[in-house]
């Protein structure tokens, strides 16, 4: 049987409300979150969309109506920023988290297997360990689908293409940390009786090897939301990621580069936003990295 427990996992949620740091973080992100998701119910409540222009009202402060004011355009702030936080925060978790998934099933065929199937994945690894990240994902977002036959492909968004660029170089932290998990789980007792019962390499991995080794992949997962983010907005700002009609953190800090003495606030409001999603990223991260540590203090 796995080592884990179900009291184990209770206790997990237990000493998470012990870290304030790490609950504070949380619940911005469920802020974040559950106002991103209420969008479509304040343009109900506000009497207008995010997308709707209203020239006469350019540049306007905050309202009742407008709570954030109006950009260069006369469109409400606030509802792009929500828009934006709903396709930046998508963005980060599912190219975070299909970048666990490619890194696990790396980690885990070569720390299980080993030998000759395990130097090979590793030195994959490595290579893309190797490659220049930002620099990659900027050439990559700008190649030109059309030109390649997959035209259809071709979103005003690019949000998907974005997404799946991210996922297949940013696993490799996933896949090192479960490798080495893997290389130690392996010879455990509990792994071993599994083997000698007949129980095939497929269950082991899946029933015993992980679960043990989930705490590491949830650490790395939620720290990478946070770095994805930044080079959606990074790619955004350049002109290389989400591109408009669809608002996203990074477009919306590009259109206010140009409006920066005249309206800092336009690009106070999404840096703001990335800057305080990150660090709430990176700060849970690094709670549930305690938490699961069996060397940290209980307390």
């Amino acid at each position: 049987m796995s080592e884990i427990t179900i009291q184990g996992r209770r206790g997990i949620l237990a000493r998470l409300m012990q870290r304030p740091v790490a609950m504070l973080s949380a619940l911005v992100l469920i802020v974040f979150a559950v106002l991103a998701l209420m969008a479509p119910l304040f343009e109900v409540w506000l009497g207008h969309t995010a997308s709707d222009v209203d020239l006469a009202g350019r540049f306007a402060g905050p309202s009742l109506a407008y709570p954030l004011g109006q950009d260069e355009i006369g469109r409400d702030v606030f509802l792009r920023l929500l828009y934006g936080a709903r396709v930046s925060l998508a963005t980060g978790l599912i190219a975070a988290v299909a970048s666990a998934i490619i890194g696990t099933i790396i980690g885990l065929i070569a720390g299980y297997r080993g030998g000759w199937l395990d130097d090979f994945l590793m030195r994959c690894t490595d290579s893309v360990i190797a490659l220049p990240l930002l620099p990659l994902l900027i050439v990559l977002a700008a190649v030109d689908l059309s030109k390649l036959g997959l035209g259809d492909l071709e979103g005003s968004s690019n949000a998907a293409r974005l997404i799946v660029i991210v996922s297949l170089v940013s696993w490799t932290t996933v896949a090192r940390l479960v490798r080495g998990a893997t290389l130690t789980l392996r010879e455990r007792t509990f792994v071993l009786a599994a083997h000698a019962q007949g129980a095939g390499a497929m269950r082991i991995m899946m029933s015993h090897i992980l679960p043990n080794v989930s705490g590491p992949i949830i650490v790395a997962t939620t720290l990478a939301v946070g770095n994805v983010i930044l080079f959606e907005s990074v790619l955004s700002f350049l002109g290389l990621g989400i591109q408009p009609p669809l608002a996203s953190w990074g477009n919306m800090l590009t259109d206010a580069q140009i409006l920066i003495w005249q309206a800092p606030m336009l690009a106070v409001y999404p840096g703001l936003a990335i800057f305080l999603t990150v660090l709430a990223c990176n700060l849970l991260g690094n709670g549930l990295q305690d938490i699961f540590d069996p060397r940290a203090d209980p307390a």
